[in-house]
């Protein structure tokens, strides 16, 4: 069985793919970028790392192995250990292990697994058909403009002063002008004294007729608006902590009530593929608050709480 394939297929729907007993592969999404000194664009992609402490069983890729195989979950969980004792021989022998289209893993000095994951492919769905490309630098031409003046040598510039003609003339004019200056200023101050004023007592009749008219107004409206019901958009939450599946739905419904009566926001979930009834504790929007509510429960109620990531 070739396991990297499935996590290949995995990792285009899922933020987390857990391979039981060995790590999990996570992704995250990588807005466009631009490369300054290759002048290069590059499209949003998802960035894949490894975690080598989450390796408990989530479901998820046993339940995928299954469906494509055609055989039961049991049988998915064992082949999927057998892969597992295979890379950890291959690392204890090599220190490293490829895996196709996704990436390196390798042992450090201190025998803790190292992963490098491949640029290619691009696991985000949304950015099928964009490649990265290198634009070429644009170089501008600079046109310099260069005037030349050629002055003859035996040229000689003479400078003629103006004649002071009319000085006594232009100093009375500005004398006159000075005068009808402040002439003009004085009547324009009255004038607009006197338009204040009989604006001020327009304002004042106008408000009046207005109190007046509040105070003998009767308000009534005719065709009142519909009332408008406002709808939530319910958020999303598509990561759970799964408390068990049990063949008899008798089971299945003792734990529910029975967490419900812990006050966990307990739920039944309809049967799976195999024919079980799934209960769940709860569910989170984002992977973090799930993770951290599994950790809390494995360590209080339940050792073997494991994850389910489906929107339901």
């Amino acid at each position: 069985m070739n396991l990297e394939n499935y996590i290949s297929q995995l990792l285009y729907r899922y933020q987390c793919v857990t391979i039981p007993g060995f790590g999990a592969f996570l992704t995250e999404i990588q807005s466009a970028q631009w490369h300054e000194i290759n002048n290069g664009f590059y499209p949003p992609k998802k960035l894949i790392s490894f975690n080598s402490f989450l390796k408990n069983n989530d479901g998820l890729l046993a339940n995928h192995i299954a469906q494509n195989e055609k055989s039961t979950y049991e049988a998915s969980v064992a082949l999927i250990e057998m892969e597992v004792v295979k890379w950890k021989n291959a690392l204890q022998l090599n220190n490293s292990v490829s895996l196709k289209n996704i990436g390196e893993l390798s042992l450090n000095s201190e025998k803790n697994i190292v992963f490098t994951p491949y640029e290619q492919p691009n696991y985000l769905t949304n950015s099928f058909g964009l490649s990265s490309f290198i634009a070429p630098s644009i170089k501008r031409e600079v046109v310099k403009h260069v005037f030349e003046t050629t002055v003859e040598e035996n040229e000689i510039i003479q400078l003629i002063p103006e004649k002071n003609l009319g000085r006594a003339y232009l100093k009375y004019a500005a004398i006159i002008v000075l005068s009808l200056s402040v002439t003009g200023i004085m009547g324009v101050k009255l004038y607009q004294d006197n338009v204040a004023a009989e604006t001020l007592i327009v304002e004042k009749a106008v408000q009046q007729q207005v109190q007046n008219k509040i105070q003998e107004a009767t308000f009534f409206i005719e065709s009142p608006l519909p009332s408008v019901t406002l709808t939530v958009k319910e958020e999303k939450m598509p990561y759970h902590i799964v408390a068990g599946a049990f063949r008899l739905e008798e089971n299945a419904q003792k734990i529910f009530q029975k967490l419900s009566e812990k006050g966990y926001k307990a739920k039944r979930l309809t049967p799976n593929n195999h024919g079980l009834f799934p209960v769940i504790y709860g569910s989170y929007p984002t992977f973090e608050e799930a993770q951290k509510a599994r950790v809390e429960i494995q360590k209080s109620e339940n050792p073997d709480a494991w994850m389910l990531i489906e929107e339901l």
